[in-house]
Parts: structure tokens; sequence; C-alpha cells
């Protein structure tokens, strides 16, 4: 197993070349890497011949991961649920199945084994990063979730366990092969990269040519100061770096950037954050600020926010005219919810301190 490559990490063509069979083949390789991609399913003796699938099946397998526990909270937009999946060396890693209006769920992606960022509110952070996920460590996490977990979504968001941006190599190929019409085929606006702020990565984000392609930053912050002592990061780049990173990323009708703001009570909702707030996205470009009440771990920095806490903070942001909405938690009981990958068992939590049921 050790000298075999993963089919999941490699595009069709990459795939196809590897296979030294010729370009004759192509019509069977692609059936072949097809079927791997969107359903886990390695047999390419279904599409060639008995000599062919003898010359492949050595060289090459679809690694699905083996999932280790997998729970559901009901919500009344349908179940979030969290599957923890092991890897070939043991480590595991979560994702997360969010159910959305409309029937269209979204898959949340993890593309590290915990992270280096450090943010104070995040559950992943505290254990830092053991290591980088790999192109098919990632995709293999949407075809176990799909072809071994049943689980059915339209659009993927890598704001998982871990900063896409920092494993930038595993994020590409991931894209590459998600986004490849030979396997997933998933539409580029199905997907959003999130990141804590990476100026340098989001230039090369950029650089990789995606037009379509979602991105978020997670913000937090009305300042530099405050956002210093939130996420770490801040302190090598700054919000205006920042901000001009995100303001050279593609514009295009329809596409507004992601501004995620975790509402932490008495840490960042003081009077003037919602004017640090507007002031950024006037640098950054046009954004939808997502409100994400503070989802409290096993070391939390303060309480959950209230609900009149929360509308007030939104009708600020809104009253500076900006697009701004909640982000309701969902599987905070089964520390699924925004910052709590990788945090405690399910169950750890009161879940009845979450009182958001929808997007308002």
């Amino acid at each position: 197993m050790s000298d075999t490559v993963d089919i999941l990490g490699l595009t069709f063509p990459s795939f196809a070349a590897a296979s030294g069979l010729g370009r004759g083949k192509a019509p069977g390789l692609r059936k072949a890497y097809s079927r791997a991609l969107r359903e886990g399913l390695w047999t390419p003796s279904l599409f060639l011949s008995r000599a062919d699938a003898e010359s492949l099946l050595p060289r090459f397998r679809a690694g699905l991961l083996e999932p280790v526990r997998c729970a559901a909270e009901e919500g009344e937009l349908g179940a979030t649920r969290k599957a923890s999946l092991r890897l070939s060396d043991g480590a595991t890693v979560e994702c997360v199945l969010i159910p959305s209006p409309g029937g269209k769920s979204t898959l949340c992606l993890s593309s590290q084994v915990g992270c280096r960022m450090g943010c104070a509110f995040c559950e992943t952070g505290r254990a830092g990063l053991a290591r980088n996920l790999s192109v098919a460590e990632i995709v293999s996490q949407a075809v176990t979730a799909r072809a071994s977990l049943g689980w059915d979504f339209k659009n993927v968001v890598f704001m998982g366990m871990g900063e896409p941006l920092d494993n930038f190599g595993g994020l590409s190929g991931a894209l590459a092969v998600l986004l490849g019409q030979e396997g997933p085929g998933l539409a580029q606006e199905r997907v959003t990269v999130c990141t804590a702020g990476l100026p340098d990565g989001i230039a090369r984000l950029k650089a990789l040519g995606y037009r379509r392609l979602g991105l978020s930053v997670s913000l937090n912050a009305p300042d530099d100061e405050t956002r210093s002592r939130l996420m770490p990061i801040n302190r090598a780049f700054g919000l205006s770096a920042l901000a001009g990173a995100l303001a050279e990323y593609p514009a295009r009708r329809n596409f507004a950037l992601g501004v995620n703001y975790c509402l932490v009570p008495g840490v960042n909702d003081g009077p003037g954050a919602a004017a640090g707030v507007a002031a950024f996205v006037a640098l950054a470009g046009r954004a939808l600020v997502n409100v994400i009440p503070y989802n409290p771990g096993s070391a939390p920095i303060s309480r959950a926010p209230s609900e009149p806490e929360v509308d007030r903070f939104v009708a600020a942001l809104r009253a500076r005219g900006l697009d701004a909405r909640v982000r309701a938690p969902r599987g905070r009981g089964l520390m699924a919810a925004c910052g709590q990958l990788g945090g405690a068992s399910p169950g750890a939590l009161d879940q009845a301190s979450s009182s958001f049921s929808t997007l308002r």
C-alpha cells in the first residue's frame, strides 16, 4: 500500500499520464477516474481490459478515510453532522455537514491536523499544528462524506481544522481535483476558501486564475490592537495589508467578499467596533459581513453573546451601510460550530446556551 499512489490526490491528466496506458485508453480511464472521485470506488476492471486493470491496481488506490466518530444535532433547517476521520498515520481530522436554506447543504473541510494560527477563540489552534493534509487527504474527506457517510452537499467551504492558505500546496491541489470536470466537477461559485488573513496566500490564490471561487476572511476585530490579541497572525501583517490583498482579489457580478466577525462579549463589541468594521470593508471592497456568535470551547475567553446583543451589533453594522447578517450557530452541542473543531467530545458543552436557529 505504501508504494501505491492515491488517485484522490491526482487530477485526471496527472492520473492518465501516470497510468502509462496511452491516449487510446482515455475513455476508459476517464470513467474509472470519475467513479473513484464521485463514489469512492476504484474499480478500473469495470471499464478497462483485464490486462489494463492488472497494470493499474498495483500502482494506484482510492484511499477513503475511516470514520471513527459521527454525531448529529437537529435544527430547523435539518441536522448538522460532524465526523471525525482517521488518517493513515492515526491522526484524526473533522469535517462537518451544515444544513442550509433550500436544502443546499455545505460540507466544511479541514486542511491541516491542528493549526498554528493560535486564534484565542478557536479550539483547533489550541493544540498547535501537527502537520498539513495532503491533496488526497483533503479530497478524501469529500469522497468519504458522500460515499461512506451518505452526506449530500452542494457547497464546499475550507473552514474546518487548519488555515487553508498555510497549506497552499494541499489547498491548490485539492481545488484542481474538486473543480475538475472528470471528477466531482464542483462549480467554482459553490466553493469558498476561508482564511485568517495571509496576504501572500490571498495573492497566490488569485494567481490560480479561478474567477468565480469564493473567498472569506475572519476579521473578528475592529482595529489592529484588538485583532492582534485575538489573532496573532495580525502582528505580522496588520489590517491595512490584509485589506489591500483582499481588494486585489477578482471582483465579479454577484460576488461579495465574506467578512466573518466572531462576536465575543466584552472583547470586540465595544463602542466604535461597528465603525471599525465599516472602515475595513471600505478598503477591502464589497462584502457580506457574517456575525458569528462566539461559541465557547473547553477554555472559553468569554460567554456566548445573547440574542439581543447580537441583534444590536448587526443593527449597528447595517446603520453604517453594511450588508450584515447573523450566521446562526449550528452544531454547538457537537463541538461542530465555528471555532470548535478538534475540541472536546460531543456533549461536553451545554447545548442550552444556543438560542439561534435561522439566519435573520
